[in-house]
């Protein structure tokens, strides 16, 4: 897939735990660069869509739906939406947490100009990293290892599975569930 092709699709809005999510079909996520994170651009029911789809842990992808989109578009849970997305060159900035937003503006100024520096995408993986885990000791380690690894020659963290689905809530052993395990 080039960065200006359009990939037309349709999914069904699902509800994991409490959040609303469309799970990519398979052939779609076969289209995309990476089995990893994609940040698109595009249309859900006509409504404009920036977002970055999250691998699934499967080797396909799926993308998180605000109540805010959920209602532009006018989908519920069950409902089918009907999708328009392109590879986007620039990535969204990611929500960073608290916790790792806390640290990094306590850390070395040299960890904090290489925050800036690097790219947006780098930002989502370090980002992706820290939230993997709901268990606080190991989330506390991992801000840790962040904070020393930028203060390092480290661009990118290392040794996790970018494929995997990260969102502790919704995942097991780095796969997204499915609506049965959600309950």
């Amino acid at each position: 897939m080039t960065k200006t092709e359009s990939i037309h699709f349709e999914a069904n809005l699902l509800i994991l735990k409490d959040r609303a999510i469309l799970r990519l079909p398979e052939d779609v996520s076969a289209k995309l660069p990476s089995r990893g994170q994609v940040a698109v651009r595009g249309t859900i029911n006509g409504h404009e869509l920036r977002t970055v789809l999250e691998p699934d842990g499967y080797f396909g992808h799926w993308m998180r739906v605000d109540a805010g989109l959920r209602k532009a578009a006018g989908i519920d849970a069950g409902d089918s939406a009907a999708l328009k997305v392109e590879i986007a060159k620039d990535w969204p900035e990611p929500d960073v947490p608290e916790d790792l937003a806390k640290a990094l503006s306590a850390a070395p100024q040299k960890v904090k100009e290489k925050w800036k520096d690097i790219t947006s995408m780098a930002r989502w993986e370090w980002v992706r990293w820290v939230n993997e885990t709901r268990n606080t000791d190991t989330r506390a380690v991992r801000i840790e290892k962040t904070i020393s690894k930028l203060n390092g020659k480290h661009r990118r963290p290392c040794c996790f599975n970018l494929a995997s689905c990260t969102d502790p809530e919704l995942s097991r052993s780095g796969r997204l569930m499915d609506t049965a395990q959600a309950r």
